[in-house]
């Protein structure tokens, strides 16, 4: 499920964009969306990974059985879609580089998972050097 999300989020990266990918799971590892950070993309600062898989994998009536895996800890605005929706578990690439909502998405039931997967941390911690103002805009500093 994690080379789902890390594909993405090198397709962010070669569009010119930051490099964070997700995809939406079903427990049983059925895809049902996939992307990533398209801010730059698309001149628009909700398109998050998160929220890009989440847009392309549809309607559903009940998401508690569904995985939202991101490269990257979820900021407080992805971590409120996962709570919104009831998402019931989130596997999270790395949160060296950043540490978003996934403790309090923890203490409210979500069953969160940190891999701290080497390749994640390298993609956005070598962006985040080469490209740190776009980042801070990103994160909101």
């Amino acid at each position: 499920m994690l080379a789902t999300a890390f594909d993405e989020a090198v397709a962010g990266r070669n569009e010119g964009g930051i490099p964070i990918g997700a995809a939406l799971f079903t427990r049983s590892g059925t895809l049902l969306g996939a992307g990533h950070n398209r801010r730059v993309q698309e001149d628009d600062a909700s398109v998050h990974a998160e929220t890009d898989a989440f847009r392309r994998a549809g309607r559903r009536r009940d998401y508690r059985e569904c995985v939202m895996v991101t490269t990257l800890s979820p900021c407080w605005y992805c971590s409120g879609l996962v709570r919104q929706f009831n998402i019931g578990a989130v596997v999270i690439g790395e949160d060296v580089n950043f540490v978003g909502g996934h403790g309090w998405l923890a203490d409210l039931g979500v069953e969160v998972v940190v891999l701290n997967d080497a390749a994640c941390v390298e993609l956005l911690g070598s962006f985040i050097h080469d490209h740190a103002e776009l980042w801070n805009e990103d994160i909101g500093e």
